[in-house]
């Protein structure tokens, strides 16, 4: 028996010509998450995370939190099928033309109206955004890390990744369709945790989305979508 612990990265560069960076908050996020482990005495059998910039980022944050110093003991099991889908190749199957910044509240909504629909359109295979794998290999990526897991692990693991990655598992987990996977995607936060505890045989929720590491007071403008 043991517990799996997924977190989203921290806050990436949304809007901004590179996305795949943390923002100085998003380091901030990581480096917090780590400090609330290490005051619980928190450690991980294993380290997961995706092949992202700030997936990685992310991971050195929390492992500064944590006060891991060596370095071989901050080095994660690299999982290519922990990366995020691009968004914005989904967005041009169904909004061919370049969307300007978003950078007002409509246009943010926009943005995710568009998402929506082009993720929609992805899961159900009625779409094949440039450069990105199918729904089905993208799934197969996902389900192969959490097989992985409960296959070669007992005690705490943690895995690293993105809001679509850690949506799907557990939309997989629970059965759920694709359009409540989506809803669970686009409402996860920045550095938030979701816990399966998990056995040889499968996976089970305990949690999702949380963020006991921002629960105190002066942390509330750390909480973060994009």
């Amino acid at each position: 028996m043991g517990t799996l612990y997924l977190v989203r990265h921290g806050q990436a560069s949304f809007g901004e010509q590179d996305y795949d960076r943390l923002s100085a908050l998003g380091h901030q996020q990581s480096v917090r998450l780590g400090q609330y482990w290490r005051e619980r005495g928190m450690t991980f059998d294993a380290v997961l995370t995706g092949t992202l910039r700030r997936h990685a980022q992310t991971w050195a944050g929390i492992a500064e939190g944590l006060g891991l110093a060596a370095p071989s003991a901050a080095t994660p099991l690299l999982w290519p099928g922990l990366n995020e889908y691009d968004s914005e190749a989904v967005i041009a199957t169904i909004h061919p033309h370049k969307l300007q910044k978003p950078d007002t509240p409509e246009l943010y909504r926009h943005h995710f109206r568009l998402l929506r629909d082009g993720l929609t359109q992805w899961m159900n295979g009625v779409v094949s955004p440039r450069g990105m794998p199918s729904y089905s290999d993208f799934l197969a990526g996902v389900i192969g890390a959490l097989d992985h897991v409960r296959q070669n692990f007992e005690g705490n693991v943690l895995i690293v990744s993105s809001g679509g990655p850690i949506a799907t598992a557990v939309g997989h987990v629970l059965g759920t369709t694709p359009e409540t996977t989506i809803e669970l995607n686009l409402r996860i936060r920045n550095s938030a945790l979701t816990e399966f505890q998990f056995n040889p045989k499968r996976h089970t929720l305990l949690s999702y989305n949380t963020l006991p590491h921002l629960d105190q007071p002066g942390l509330a403008d750390w909480i973060t979508y994009a």
